[in-house]
């Protein structure tokens, strides 16, 4: 069984503590509490669906007007984690995709969608450090699978509002590589 993942934005970080304290008063879910830009916090759950399920419930009731966004994922794509953490290693392997989202849950949930449309590797999920709010996702493959990985992202974020850009690079020089490791 995969893991599920929620997510709960705020902009206010006192309010993400008191979040993160009724999620885990609501279920058992492990939590990581993340600022992001500038007076912004995003909270992370982890656990059962419906653990997470009713944590980020919970979370978004006591979080009021300061909850920008919410979302849950459920069997998270393996590569979402360690790139979202900072810990995925970043082997040239071929092309580069990259997209921008205008917050960091959308960028989470474009990050798992594109690893579950094609064979590619998850990077970089940067959250907002510096990026006015918005969410990054940096992924490699081959070109046919970048390609097919940011066109299956696409169309969702755009009906969603939250399409920054998405670009692939089909061959980066290895300059750009070295800026990402």
């Amino acid at each position: 069984m995969g893991i599920a993942v929620g997510l709960i934005e705020l902009k206010s970080l006192a309010r993400g503590l008191m979040v993160a304290d009724s999620c885990l008063k609501a279920a058992p879910v492990d939590v990581k509490i993340r600022t992001t830009c500038p007076g912004k916090s995003l909270i992370v759950l982890t656990g059962e669906i419906s653990a997470v399920t009713s944590a980020v419930e919970h979370g978004v009731t006591a979080g009021g007007v300061t909850v920008v966004s919410s979302l849950i994922l459920g069997n998270l794509h393996p590569g979402v984690l360690p790139a979202l953490s900072g810990i995925a290693e970043v082997i040239p392997k071929g092309a580069m995709g990259v997209l921008e989202t205008f917050s960091v849950t959308a960028a989470i949930k474009a990050a798992d969608i594109a690893a579950k449309a094609a064979v590619v590797e998850l990077l970089d999920i940067r959250p907002a450090y510096g990026l006015g709010g918005k969410g990054v996702v940096i992924l490699t493959g081959g070109v046919g699978a970048v390609r097919a990985a940011v066109d299956a992202v696409t169309p969702p974020l755009k009906e969603e509002g939250e399409l920054v850009d998405a670009i692939v690079i089909p061959s980066p020089h290895p300059g750009l590589w070295e800026q990402l490791g």
